[in-house]
């Protein structure tokens, strides 16, 4: 019976932590001019801004959620952010262009691509 209330303690903690920890990172991200701030349309981080002061008033207001809770207002949040996000590395700069993970160059041409050889 313990065990079982443990875990259920030990879920709804992990599920609060990653939420503050997302909502936490963003607004330290958007706030810097380096990072997220410098490379979003003013309407695009007004909207993550926004979403994200929303979830911070929640969780203040909500210190008791259960982890369902907790996941769904997570869940939230990256529904917001991540077509933001998507949008914003998919105009390049990110991972995948050229030279860069799965781009031109990274597979030397003498390679047998899609075969294992051990004998290398």
């Amino acid at each position: 019976k313990f065990a079982d209330e443990d875990k259920k303690v030990k879920d709804r903690v992990d599920a609060k932590n990653e939420l503050e920890s997302y909502a936490y990172s963003l607004k330290t991200q958007l706030s810097d001019k380096e990072k997220l701030g410098g490379k979003l349309s003013d309407t695009d981080k007004q909207t993550i801004e926004e979403a994200v002061a929303e979830q911070i008033k929640w969780l203040e207001s909500n210190q008791g959620a259960e982890a369902d809770e907790l996941k769904e207002h997570k869940k939230q949040l990256e529904e917001i952010v991540t077509p933001i996000m998507t949008k914003l590395y998919g105009q390049g700069g990110g991972p995948g262009g050229p030279g860069g993970p799965g781009g031109p160059g990274d597979v030397p041409p003498h390679s047998s691509q899609g075969h294992d050889d051990d004998s290398l």
